[in-house]
Formats: structure tokens, sequence, C-alpha cells
């Protein structure tokens, strides 16, 4: 009897052991899926998070029509329009900085860039930006970009800068970074096959092909600069009057330039500098 109850006590505490060791193994695989999550979602803003839910879908639409990670035009929108606050975003839907060369024959307003008063596209809403956006990529110097797989992101980024879309050196980076942040790429989606994904190359081909004839390819800058504006990403410790200091511009200018109507910022935010 007494042998049994030794034996019943060592069966309870070995229990106690395997379960005490579970619980730590399952505690620490919590504690580090936590902490992936945080770390993609650190630095998000409330105003990004808004913009994406709210522009995914065209950007998911255009990237099953062309072949553009949706991950791509999202980050590309979010940087470029300091998630929808620059004057051009707000006055007009222009969430890419494109001019008005080529063949536009739609609304135009003039803002100064390279010159005083280069002449900038106005679009009916931002979708249309964002079809635009697409339309402008559609050219020679960006063909070889469309051969990538729709979920290449990282191969879009670097491709835009060697075709001479941006002129920062870490444009690639900005983006890739700002795709991990916000997991965007969860938005992206590869052909249900090559040879879906060969029909689509070929569709796009013959558009820059078209294009190239109709509309012969020119320098980026006719129709857009290539991104060489200042973003500044709002840090924990960061005030309107910090960052106007660091920048040596007004507090007033950084206001009106992402249509802001009051001092608050969130961490995460991206305020456009100058353009």
């Amino acid at each position: 009897m007494k042998g049994n109850i030794v034996f019943f006590l060592l069966g309870i505490l070995l229990l106690g052991s395997c379960s005490s060791r579970k619980s730590t193994v399952l505690s620490a695989g919590k504690g580090k899926s936590s902490s992936v999550t945080s770390s993609k979602k650190g630095g998000t803003s409330i105003s990004g998070l808004s913009y994406i839910d709210r522009y995914k879908d065209i950007a998911i639409a255009e990237m099953n029509q062309y072949g553009i990670p949706a991950s791509i035009k999202l980050a590309q929108a979010l940087l470029e329009s300091g998630n929808g606050n620059s004057y051009l975003a707000t006055k007009a839907n222009n969430h890419f900085g494109i001019k008005c060369g080529g063949t536009w024959k739609g609304k135009s307003m003039n803002r100064p860039d390279d010159r005083a008063r280069d002449c900038f596209r106005v679009y009916q809403n931002p979708e249309q930006s964002f079809e635009d956006h697409s339309k402008f990529l559609l050219r020679k110097r960006y063909e070889k970009l469309f051969t990538l797989d729709k979920d290449d992101y990282k191969g879009w980024a670097r491709g835009l800068k060697e075709a001479g879309y941006a002129t920062n050196p870490r444009y690639p980076q900005l983006l890739i970074d700002l795709i991990e942040r916000y997991q965007l790429d969860k938005y992206d989606r590869l052909e249900s096959s090559y040879a879906a994904k060969e029909v689509r190359e070929e569709k796009v081909e013959e558009i820059i092909h078209i294009k190239e004839v109709v509309e012969p390819d020119q320098e980026p800058e006719q129709f857009k600069s290539a991104v060489a504006m200042i973003i500044h990403e709002v840090k924990s410790s960061d005030t309107l009057l910090s960052i106007s200091k660091k920048y040596d511009i007004s507090v007033e200018q950084i206001k009106t330039l992402n249509s802001l109507t009051s001092a608050d910022l969130s961490v995460g935010q991206m305020l456009v500098i100058s353009k």
C-alpha cells in the first residue's frame, strides 16, 4: 500500500513538471509571436491605417489588371501623399505628384516644384489618381518590372529606383519598410498559374508598345519629378515646433503642406516637409 502511495505521488510530481514545462513553452511561443507582431506594427499611425483601408481595394484591382503589387502602390501613395495629407492629395486628388505632361487633357493646377509654377494633374477623385499612376508606369523604362511576380514587392521597390523613378537612394528601403510595418504584402496575390502570368505580361507589353507609338517615352520629369521630397516620420518625442526647427521651416508651412488643423501628431505619421 505504501509503495502504491509513493508511485502515485511520483506520478503527480511528473505530471506537474510536464504541465509546467508545457506552460512555459506555450508562454514563450506567445511572447515571440507578440514580439514579431508588435515590431511589424510598430510605428503605424491612425491616418496611415485609415488611408490603407480606404484605398486597398483600388490598389488590388490595379494589381490584378497590370501586375503592380498592391503593397507597392499603397506604400508609394502613403509616402508621396503623406498619408493623403499633402496639398496635391487634398486639393487635386493627386496622390502621386503626376504632372500635366503627355496627352493630359484634364484639369490642372500650378504648384512650385522644379519650377515656380509647375503644372500638376487634377483628378475627379483619388481612385482616378491611382489608375493614372498605373498608366504612368506603363512605359518602356519600367517594362521589365511587369515581368516580376505580383507579390515581389522587394523586386519592384528596387526596380523603381533603378529605372529612375526616385532620386532618394533610400527609396527602395522606405517602401519596403512601409510595406512590412503596415503588413501591406497581405494584399498581394500571385497569378493563379504561370499561363495566367504570361497572359498578363503579354497584355502589358502590348499596352506599352502602343503607348510608345502614340505617346513616345519622355523624360520622367516632364510628367513627374523623380521622388526627392522630404518626408518626416513622426517619433514619440516629436512636436511640430521641434520638426520645424529641424528642417528650418515654419510650423504653419508644415500644417499647410499636410492639411493639419491642429498640432496633434501620432507616432508613425508621415509628414510632407518639402516637395
